[in-house]
This record gives structure tokens, C-alpha cells and sequence, in this order.
């Protein structure tokens, strides 16, 4: 397949202004921006509890000074 051409792009334009109208357009758009916005904000979310996550984890496996034993203990 090759590119898409800015005659197609019209072509799929046209056929939208035509199936949905053109009251229909901005409702749908609208939707669209908003539906794309929470997905961003989900993925945000997601991202952020697994680097909450990852850091809690790598502090519990840090060695504290009281775990540790001092030389003159062994």
C-alpha cells in the first residue's frame, strides 16, 4: 500500500461530513479528545505507582546500620 495522498484524506473527509453530518463532527471530536485524554492520564497514573513501587522496593532492600554487624561482632 502506498502513502496516503492529501486527495484520499479529502475523500475520507467528504465521506465523514457525510455519514455523520456536520452538527455530529464536533460531539464526536469532542469524545475523542476526551477519551484520549483519560487513557493519558490512566497511563500516567499507571507509570507513576510502578516507580512508587520501585523505589519502596529498592528501599527495603537497602542495608540499614542496625542490620548490619559491626566488625567487632564477628
Amino acid at each position: 500500500m502506498g502513502e496516503i495522498g492529501f486527495s484520499e484524506i479529502l475523500l475520507i473527509a467528504v465521506v465523514v461530513l457525510v455519514l455523520f453530518g456536520s452538527k455530529k463532527i464536533p460531539d464526536f471530536m469532542r469524545g475523542l479528545g476526551k477519551g484520549v485524554r483519560e487513557f493519558n492520564d490512566a497511563k500516567d497514573n499507571v507509570r507513576k505507582e510502578l516507580e512508587n513501587g520501585m523505589k519502596e522496593k529498592d528501599k527495603a532492600q537497602e542495608p540499614t546500620e542496625t542490620n548490619t554487624p559491626s566488625p567487632d561482632e564477628k
